[in-house]
């Protein structure tokens, strides 16, 4: 009886044992699985913080370095490196870009400003589209009255890795939210069609910007520039060229005043656009309307490159 007992006794206790070592052994494994997924969830952690890292602190060199080939082939003609740093761009602003269409500049400012900035796109009103006639028909400008949040939705694929706020609105409609919060108005290559009709749209895109800007805030236009000896009614905007006195007058009277010399970055030369010829701004490259492509016409045009033009900053003047 002792002998069985003492069999029973040392069955039990190996029992308890390898129970006692299989509960070790399992809770081992979850530890170890614990600190794995502890260590998984850290360096995600750290890879995600890296990448916030590397988007705040992405240069404009390279984020004009890691856009797309046809992008880059415009550079030679719209100079956006030298043309933002001259306008003072800088990572974190609130930048607001009018007409950015399909986002060329809205591209590069978007990573460049970084989780801490904000793109604002302006849309002319719809009442002024109207006035394009051909293409802005019924249909055209039954979507325009939603262009800010489809706009919105589409700056969204052109973020590369920034969180910058966006938002839009057209001129008639800036939001009170924005009431001197704009660091830089940006118009590139679009003030000339708001001085192409009633005289009261350019009255209103102008008054929207003196709401929106800072106190120190700037107004950057890069413009289709015509000679000064040529017409004044040729240079009014509808051929797509502005004088560049008159850009300057036009910003006085409302209010601005030049803010700095103005720079020859955008200039060209070759582009001699006279009113003579007929000449207009969708002659020329990337448009180069009535020149089919391989005809000794396109190859003279394409020589030119694109327009000459003006490249001004104003602030607001003093009161």
């Amino acid at each position: 009886m002792r002998t069985a007992a003492k069999h029973l006794s040392i069955l039990a206790t190996s029992a308890a044992l390898i129970t006692f070592a299989g509960c070790k052994q399992a809770a081992d494994k979850a530890e170890n699985v614990a600190n794995d997924t502890a260590k998984a969830a850290e360096s995600a952690a750290t890879k995600a913080k890296d990448a916030v890292a590397n988007v705040k602190s992405r240069t404009l060199a390279d984020v004009l370095g890691a856009q797309p080939a046809a992008h880059k082939a415009r550079y030679q003609y719209r100079h956006p490196a030298k043309t933002l740093n001259y306008f003072g761009v800088r990572p974190g602003m609130t930048v607001a870009e009018v007409l950015p269409g399909g986002g060329w500049y809205s591209k590069i400012l978007l990573p460049y400003l970084g989780d801490e900035g904000h793109l604002v796109g302006i849309d002319y009103s719809v009442d002024m589209w109207g006035k394009f006639g051909g293409f802005a028909g019924p249909e055209f400008l039954e979507k325009r009255k939603s262009w800010a949040s489809t706009w919105s939705e589409q700056a969204n694929d052109w973020r590369d890795g920034s969180q910058a706020d966006i938002s839009a609105f057209a001129f008639g409609s800036a939001p009170s939210s924005l009431k001197d919060k704009v660091d830089v108005v940006f118009l590139p290559r679009a003030i000339h069609h708001l001085n192409r009709f009633d005289q009261a749209y350019l009255g209103q895109a102008l008054k929207d910007m003196k709401m929106i800007l800072k106190p120190d805030g700037i107004v950057a236009v890069v413009a289709h520039r015509a000679a000064e000896d040529q017409p004044d009614d040729w240079a009014n905007g509808d051929n797509g060229y502005m004088k560049q006195s008159t850009v300057i007058a036009l910003m006085d009277k409302a209010g601005f005043e030049l803010a700095g010399e103005p720079s020859e970055i955008n200039a060209n030369p070759k582009d001699k656009a006279e009113a003579a010829n007929g000449d207009a701004v969708w002659r020329l490259g990337p448009s180069f309307r009535g020149a089919k492509e391989g005809t000794e016409e396109r190859a003279r045009i394409a020589a030119i490159g694109e327009t000459d033009r003006m490249t001004l900053k104003f602030r607001l003047k003093k009161s």
